[in-house]
């Protein structure tokens, strides 16, 4: 795809999924996703040249001016859609396939010191929420989702939604027209379990409760009057 190409369809990404987009020149001008994404290409381009030191400087300068970090050997495909995107960090060998949407606080991370490939791919159509948490070197399958603030360690499937520390899987998008699958949640039910069981258990502490103050009241009662009827006498 030839550069101009390219550049429209950045573009066009902006005004699809954002619907605060009103203009093709409010993206140009105002939008740092799209000149984080314009200075990745320059970035790349050197490194690829083994430019290194120059490529790491442009991207330097990108996160400086829009606060947005990508290392200049991530691979982007076409359409990528960074929103707000501040703080957002993408790491060397990350990849990221046409058409992914990502949002403000993202990190595509690496654990291993290795150089081997350490960060995620992510495949086309994949949406990643806000702060979400991507490390090592995982898949994000076609059309998945990423639920914001969520710790994905392990491969996502395509087409799911995936939330919670650690992320799992709590349902699944067809890419047709069949309505959303939703998956057993086995943590959720024994939270649910337990929640129930420690009600039923406050209320019988509240039954013996009264039963006591019951009891106690009736003894003195019975006390007081022993005392007063003169029987002792």
């Amino acid at each position: 795809m030839s550069l101009l190409r390219s550049l429209r369809r950045d573009v066009q990404a902006a005004l699809e999924r954002d619907p605060a987009a009103t203009s093709a020149w409010e993206v140009v001008l105002a939008y740092p996703g799209f000149h984080a994404r314009q200075l990745h290409r320059l970035a790349h381009w050197l490194y690829r040249a083994r430019l290194r030191l120059l490529a790491r400087l442009v991207s330097h300068v990108g996160r400086f001016l829009t606060g947005i970090e990508i290392h200049p050997g991530a691979v982007i495909g076409e359409g990528l859609f960074i929103d707000h995107g501040m703080g957002v960090v993408i790491g060397e060998t990350a990849v990221i396939e046409d058409d992914v949407t990502i949002y403000q606080g993202v990190t595509l991370g690496g654990t291993s010191r290795l150089r081997e490939k350490r960060h995620p791919t992510l495949r086309k159509g994949v949406i990643v929420g806000a702060h979400a948490q991507l490390i090592g070197a995982i898949e994000v399958g076609e059309g998945a989702r990423i639920g914001a603030g969520s710790v994905v360690v392990t491969d996502v499937p395509p087409y799911t939604t995936v939330v919670g520390v650690p992320g799992r899987v709590v349902a699944v998008r067809f890419p047709d027209n069949r309505p959303i699958a939703r998956l057993p949640d086995p943590e959720g039910e024994d939270i649910a379990a337990l929640t129930r069981r420690v009600e039923a258990l406050e209320a019988r502490l509240a039954e013996m409760g009264e039963a006591l103050r019951r009891a106690t009241g009736t003894a003195h009662a019975r006390a007081t009057e022993y005392w007063t009827s003169g029987e002792l006498a």
